[in-house]
């Protein structure tokens, strides 16, 4: 099991199903019922889904009298975004060395071209 923050964050990102139910919760607080209304599972398979993703630390779960809502927790949502930031970086000035490439080819190619 991994033990580093974004590790943890990034398995529990991996579900389509946790995904779809952070989702709900960028809206708004809701209940494990409310939850699990928009999926075909059994209310223990999403209470499963709800420790995953609380134990990410991407949810937290409260008590109102019988109601236990639960609440979207942004901070390490924040931290994975971060980390990728630095690599889409990477790739937007790989992406940008490789068009300077092409417009070079394309120039010579052009040269060529009028010289024949």
């Amino acid at each position: 099991m991994p033990s580093d923050q974004l590790s943890v964050t990034f398995a529990a990102l991996a579900d389509p199903t946790r995904r779809a139910i952070l989702a709900h919760l960028a809206k708004g607080e809701a209940s494990v019922t409310e939850l699990a209304q928009p999926f075909e599972m059994s209310l223990p398979a999403i209470s499963k889904h709800l420790k995953v993703l609380e134990r990410a630390g991407l949810i937290t779960k409260g008590r109102e009298a019988q109601w236990r809502p639960c609440r979207l927790e942004a901070e390490p949502l924040k931290e994975a975004a971060d980390w990728i930031v630095q690599y889409r970086q990477f790739w937007e000035q790989s992406f940008d060395r490789l068009d300077e490439y092409l417009k070079e080819l394309q120039a010579e190619e052009q040269k060529h071209d009028r010289e024949s």
